[in-house]
């Protein structure tokens, strides 16, 4: 295992825990049948989020724009799990996430999930802000404008603060 490059090793890793969600979404189907399987999933992504915006808040200055700050936490969250993902600057207190490439796409397109995919990033996004908002009593708000699974060129969220 030591011959391994840790890189490779990682990757490796980012594709199991991808299997794995989509194993578990199946069990859940299987197991539950009268479920919403689409609403469990957007459910596990909102409680991802609050995990997420737990690590993000307490990394947060408040002193400086929150939007680009988010956005970078969101970006770089993003490349450690193999997403192909940036940071656009905005004005003021905002700031775009653009993913040019992500691998849940591709897991979703593979296995007729695709529309599953847009909404649970979104939940994600959402559950994600309002743990910040709620914890620092800020006002970030997101909106999605393109989304590759909906046939753009790639996922693009403006952040912003209401503040």
């Amino acid at each position: 295992m030591d011959q391994i490059p840790i890189d490779k090793r990682f990757a490796v890793l980012c594709k199991i825990t991808r299997a794995q969600h989509f194993a578990w979404r199946e069990a859940v189907a299987e197991l539950c049948p009268g479920v919403d399987t689409a609403e469990v999933v957007n459910r596990m992504w909102e409680l991802t989020g609050v995990g997420t915006g737990q690590a993000y808040e307490g990394r947060l200055d408040l002193e400086r724009p929150l939007a680009p700050q988010i956005a970078a936490s969101i970006v770089w969250s993003s490349q450690c799990m193999g997403e192909d993902a940036a940071v656009e600057p905005g004005e003021g207190d905002e700031a775009f996430v653009v993913h040019a490439d992500c691998p849940w796409v591709h897991w979703h397109r593979k296995l007729g999930l695709l529309p599953e995919d847009r909404p649970g990033c979104d939940a994600w996004f959402q559950s994600t802000l309002d743990t910040v908002n709620a914890a620092r009593g800020t006002s970030l708000r997101f909106e999605t404008l393109e989304s590759l699974p909906e046939g753009g060129s790639c996922c693009r969220r403006r952040i912003w603060s209401e503040s």
